[in-house]
């Protein structure tokens, strides 16, 4: 018995070691592949890292959905506006950077964006070309706004336009024409005396086959972590619309690439000049897309909250101490002027009376959200969906009664936008092969610690048995050679 306890004790020491060894053998391993992903995560001219950031090979779709007023001439005595929503117009997205220049031995690389939409009739409800809306008139609205309290040549020249036009509160155009531009026939007339003012308007005007700026990233090669990481936007290293310098800090990269690693706990920041500012996004859940890993990150609730929930908000407030409902954001400063009100489609995570002051609204998380799904590993965006709302600012105008009539104050929805991107098929089973290795060998340790173990419990019982055996025996021997009756 003694023996047997030996033994065993040999075996429980030998296991420990084994478990102990796979452990540190599994830690160097992993340490391994990520230093290995680490070293691959750079900005290089000629690797596939650098051919897949210059031209993305998932496609990317920009979608479209337009409000159209039900009710006009009941908004302007005072009642709520009913809306219809129409859509998707969806558009093929491409974005070819361009102008790509590398800095400082490799450390920076500056590139152009430009982003070319191509419809998809197939993927779309009706034709761009033909479909009409009846919305808001953002032209009049907006010239409203910026003459309202001056009794200069732009005021009279726009209430002429006004009396000759016979332009309202509100018009209807096709979806082509409030996307990409039209000429205006009011602002063709302000254009006449006012040449910095564009006779033409579309909430994309001169946004297809164009950029919006010149940006310079960090390659990568001096910290993973810094992997296309924003440096300048057209020039800068911050933004100027804002209240506070934290509000205008450009921080993130510009949603289409991150750093390798990613933790549950890391705040991933996306700089957005559509939004007109860096949105930090939390993790939210892990899942799998396509088979491959993900964790989700979003903007948290305290993203777009009044400053009375989230203080630190108060930079965004324009002017200053001009705050709004939670869920909005006035991008007025960085729109032309144009009292542009953001939002998430439907205010979703709006104040409650902001949804309740528009009929139609219905928000929802799975179809509202702003995402990112992205490999933990890798830290390769898998899927995610950007979505903004478009409202106007819109409220009884002194001077311009004839026009606003008696229209309640509002935020007053016009569109919506959906621009999406989901990892291709082909690049998806690449991907998978990768993880796949990746996870190999970082098991072998384990594999091995297993294989350990079973040869130490084999051995346990073989021992267990022998030492039973010779107890059996040993009683025979012990008894006399002849036995007597």
């Amino acid at each position: 018995m003694a023996r047997w306890t030996i033994y065993a004790t040999g075996t429980l020491s030998l296991l420990l070691l084994i478990v102990s060894i796979a452990l540190l053998i599994a830690h160097t391993f992993m340490g391994i592949v990520e230093e290995k992903i680490k070293q691959a995560t750079v900005l290089k001219n000629g690797t596939e890292v650098y051919e897949d950031w210059v031209n993305p090979p998932p496609p990317i779709y920009m979608q479209f959905y337009f409000y159209n007023v039900s009710n006009p001439l009941e908004v302007l005595s005072g009642e709520a506006p009913v809306l219809q929503e129409v859509g998707p117009y969806t558009y093929r997205e491409y974005r070819i950077r361009e102008n790509i220049v590398f800095h400082e031995n490799g450390t920076t690389v500056s590139a152009v964006n430009p982003k070319t939409y191509i419809f998809e009739s197939d993927k779309s409800v009706g034709n761009p070309q033909t479909d009409l809306i009846r919305t808001l008139n953002i032209p009049v609205v907006t010239i409203m706004e910026k003459s309202k309290d001056s009794l200069s040549i732009l005021k009279q020249t726009f209430e002429a336009a006004l009396r000759i036009t016979k332009e309202g509160m509100f018009i209807t155009r096709s979806v082509h024409d409030l996307l990409w531009g039209y000429r205006d026939p009011v602002l063709a007339m302000i254009h006449a005396l006012y040449q910095n003012i564009s006779e033409d308007f579309g909430l994309f005007y001169q946004m297809n086959a164009t950029g919006d700026g010149k940006y310079e990233y960090l390659s990568g090669s001096a910290d993973y972590m810094e992997f296309t990481q924003i440096l300048e936007w057209r020039g800068s290293k911050s933004l100027e619309w804002w209240t506070s310098d934290t509000c205008n800090m450009i921080n993130g990269t510009d949603g289409t690439s991150f750093h390798p690693l990613v933790d549950k706990d890391d705040t991933i920041y996306i700089f957005s000049s559509d939004l007109c500012r860096t949105l930090p996004t939390v993790y939210e859940s892990s899942r799998t897309v396509k088979d491959i890993p993900v964790y989700r990150f979003a903007p948290s609730q305290n993203t777009f909250a009044n400053v009375s929930v989230n203080p630190d908000n108060a930079g965004f407030c324009v002017p200053a101490g001009n705050c709004l409902p939670s869920g909005l954001l006035n991008v007025s400063k960085c729109k032309q002027g144009a009292p542009i009100i953001l939002s998430s489609p439907h205010f979703y995570q709006a104040d409650e009376s902001i949804v309740k002051s528009i009929s139609g609204m219905n928000p929802k998380k799975e179809n509202d959200e702003t995402f990112l799904d992205i490999n933990p590993l890798t830290g390769l965006l898998i899927q995610a969906a950007k979505r903004i709302q478009i409202n106007v600012h819109v409220r009884k105008i002194e001077g311009y009664e004839a026009v606003t009539q008696n229209i309640q104050t509002l935020y007053f929805p016009v569109m919506h936008l959906n621009e999406s991107v989901l990892i291709d098929d082909k690049s998806a089973e690449k991907l998978s092969k990768i993880l796949l290795t990746s996870r190999v060998v970082s098991n072998i340790p384990f594999i091995i610690m297993a294989i350990g173990i079973i040869f130490g419990i084999v051995f346990i019982v073989l021992v267990c048995r022998t030492n039973r055996d010779r107890e059996e025996g040993s009683e025979e021997e012990r008894g006399p050679l002849v036995r007597t009756s």
